[in-house]
């Protein structure tokens, strides 16, 4: 072969070699430029007393959407979380879910973890037409109104994945008037709209079955004291105390009650059923009481998936009493976005119809079935008494509510 030949067959090999690169590349950036991203956001409080539940939200919300793009869940399309810490506070929680709205690529968002905080955000996401899956928020009037006699849809932006205080409330008070055959009761709240709610449902299921309120008071969400309010509930000889509030007052208020000779156990709702609760409730928070939504995730096979998946994960924080029910918010979301997304230009153009597609989602998710009413409420009515045994919670009775 001559040396000009050998030339010219090095040129040509090496000019389709170019060629060969320059057309991977163009398909690289033509598959690149096809692949829109929208975000769900996460409202919760990521920092503060209840931020273990806040960033166990966050974290499995994160789970859900890392699952969803490695399963190519909706093609060319890849999801991405936007966390905004609102603080357990309802004017924080407002101005995150203004911040989201303003964002194009937001097309749901998956919170709040408080009721109070729902009731800011609420009329905010759904002027920017933006779903909202809260794993955690029991208010009823967040989906029927205020007038629970003649319900009227709030918001149609919004839908829950647990059951409410108006299920709750009557749920505990059953379990303690027919199960531990206790007739005599405390009932206390934090003058929240989830305490509240939850202490007034409890309260008059109780008297409803014949049992008695001994003694019906409140205290403010920043006390540490409770001295006065045990001193009076003391006086009365209440068989159990009922506390409608979180783990960060009823632990205080445990220590406190035993500590001044009121021995009787303490019981909350879903708020206090947290690990924080037995640690700040101390070493007689024996035999106290909680009521938390669901059946027992490490009870059910889907919820064990979650729990490996979630370990596998890495995340330094627990999945906290909310994590599998934000798991389970997230894929709602990712359902109906796969109904929502493939037709739309952009996030922002699939926010509308991903509130139709929510209204029609049903699935088997790790707590049990996923779906929803006319009002956005979740179909599931499953719930769960929980004691602390040897300084664990440990699951006492799971009924579907009456």
């Amino acid at each position: 072969m001559s040396k000009k030949t050998m030339v010219l067959g090095v040129a040509a090999l090496l000019s389709a070699s170019i060629a060969l690169t320059a057309c991977g590349s163009r398909t690289a950036e033509t598959s690149a430029a096809t692949t829109k991203t929208a975000k769900i956001a996460v409202i919760a409080p990521l920092t503060g007393d209840l931020s273990v539940m806040g960033l166990g939200i966050k974290n499995s919300v994160d789970l859900a959407i890392k699952q969803a793009n490695d399963a190519k869940a909706i093609p060319g399309w890849t999801l991405a979380l936007d966390a905004q810490d609102d603080t357990a506070n309802p004017d924080v929680g407002a101005n995150a879910a203004t911040k989201v709205a303003a964002d194009k690529s937001v097309v749901a968002v998956v919170g709040t973890l408080n009721s109070g905080v729902a009731q800011s955000v609420q009329p905010i996401l759904n002027t920017g037409n933006i779903a909202m899956v809260s794993p955690a928020n029991t208010n009823p009037s967040l989906t029927i109104g205020a007038d629970p006699a003649n319900p009227k849809r709030t918001y149609p932006n919004y839908f829950r994945v647990c059951t409410t205080d108006a299920v709750q409330g009557p749920f505990a008070a059953q379990y303690v008037y027919n199960t531990l055959k206790l007739t005599k009761v405390a009932v206390v709240n934090d003058k929240k709209p989830y305490g509240q709610g939850l202490a007034e449902a409890f309260a008059k299921e109780f008297t409803k079955l014949g049992g008695t309120v001994v003694d019906n008071a409140t205290v403010n969400k920043d006390d540490k004291d409770f001295s006065t309010v045990i001193s009076v509930m003391k006086s009365k000889s209440p068989e159990l105390v009922y506390f409608g509030t979180e783990f960060q007052l009823a632990g205080p208020m445990s220590s406190q009650m035993k500590a001044a000779g009121l021995n009787v156990p303490l019981m909350g709702g879903d708020g206090i059923y947290d690990d924080k609760f037995i640690a700040l409730a101390g070493a007689k928070a024996e035999g106290d009481l909680a009521t938390s939504v669901g059946a027992p995730i490490e009870s059910l096979a889907s919820g064990k998936s979650f729990l490996e998946a979630y370990k596998a994960a890495g995340y330094k924080d627990g999945y906290s009493a909310y994590g599998a029910y934000a798991y389970d918010a997230a894929n709602a979301i990712i359902a109906a976005l796969k109904v929502s997304l493939p037709n739309s230009a952009d996030a922002a153009a699939a926010r509308p119809g991903t509130i139709t597609a929510l209204a029609n989602v049903s699935f088997d998710g790790v707590t049990g079935k996923v779906g929803f009413d006319k009002y956005g409420d979740a179909t599931a009515k499953v719930l769960t008494v929980y004691t602390v045994a040897s300084g664990k919670w440990v699951a006492k009775a799971t009924d579907t509510a009456k």
